[in-house]
């Protein structure tokens, strides 16, 4: 019986202590049956655990103590120390048998690893909220992304923002997501309130060929199409031309693939494909209550939501 993971079925937001925002979430969206790829959490107990079992807690108290924080590289160089004595350290047998049983019950060649941070007040366990994630990993390099996951809790970003924060006494830890990936043929973001007018009455979706990642670190111009809330219809749709797709190459990342002319004007979704996706977002707005940012993902014909978070800009 698993002691340190838990599927996506059984966690919900609830669940925010030993699974993070980020597992939280997507245990929520999975039980109210909205489409999120697989997956499954290392809790944060797991890393409580690693720490008491390695004695690495005492030094890394031991590290964090010394720091002079009106020095920069005082944080820096414990924020080294501190990740190479958890990248050195072994990890429990019981616990490394645990994460690769579930990880080949997911039956998928390539998953993403994310941290997720969990800490006393779930308000706080957004901060600075992006640990870190690592894409295609394979089960080859997954104990050592889990680690790595583990260790960006002490990144000099993370570790400086806890101090200004006054939360270093307060006890924050670290949950891994690990989550099947999707070989999305389309893919992009959505917002259920429009972002820029600010009306509550228009969702907007934007739409690239290829991963989600270039989308949302902008470097394709994505088709946005405009939906009324209250009946679906399309009120606006804007095609931008595609020239190069970003695809899976391996466990080595991605790869830019070049698109054909005649295929580079095309629409994205059509509007049949649209509409059910609108469907789904607006199910995840009226779960949250709030208005959200999706990511998603199209792959096989079947729509997948990847995250979903608050808009923080209205």
């Amino acid at each position: 019986m698993a002691k340190f993971i838990l599927n996506f079925l059984q966690i919900s937001k609830g669940d925010v202590k030993i699974a993070g925002g980020k597992g939280a979430s997507l245990g929520e969206m999975t039980q109210n049956k909205i489409p999120v790829p697989p997956g499954f959490v290392v809790l944060a107990t797991a890393f409580e655990r690693f720490l008491a079992e390695t004695d690495l807690n005492v030094e890394v108290e031991t590290q964090l103590n010394k720091i002079n924080y009106k020095n920069i590289n005082a944080v820096d160089k414990a924020s080294n120390t501190i990740r190479d004595l958890i990248h050195d350290a072994k990890m429990p047998k019981d616990l490394q048998q645990e994460v690769l049983a579930a990880f080949k019950a997911l039956n998928s060649k390539f998953v993403a690893v994310r941290s997720s941070a969990t800490a006393e007040d779930s308000s706080q366990a957004s901060w600075a909220g992006e640990l870190e994630t690592y894409l295609n990993t394979t089960e080859k390099n997954l104990l050592g992304k889990v680690k790595q996951c583990w260790s960006s809790l002490f990144t000099p970003r993370a570790i400086f923002y806890r101090f200004e924060k006054g939360m270093r006494n307060s006890k924050v830890s670290v949950a891994v997501v690990i989550q099947k990936m999707v070989e999305s043929q389309v893919s992009g973001i959505a917002f259920t309130v429009h972002p820029v007018t600010k009306n509550k009455n228009q969702m907007i979706i934007e739409a690239g060929f290829g991963l989600g990642e270039a989308i949302v670190s902008g470097q394709i111009t994505p088709d946005s199409y405009i939906i009324n809330k209250s009946n679906l219809g399309l009120e606006d749709v804007n095609i931008a031309k595609q020239e190069k797709m970003l695809v899976r190459k391996g466990e080595s990342g991605n790869t830019w693939k070049l698109i054909s002319s005649n295929q580079s004007s095309k629409q994205k979704l059509s509007g049949w494909q649209i509409n059910q996706l609108a469907k789904i977002c607006l199910q995840i707005e009226k779960h949250y209550k709030k208005p959200q940012d999706i990511e998603w993902a199209l792959a096989k014909g079947k729509f997948y939501i990847t995250q979903s978070r608050p808009i923080t800009t209205l």
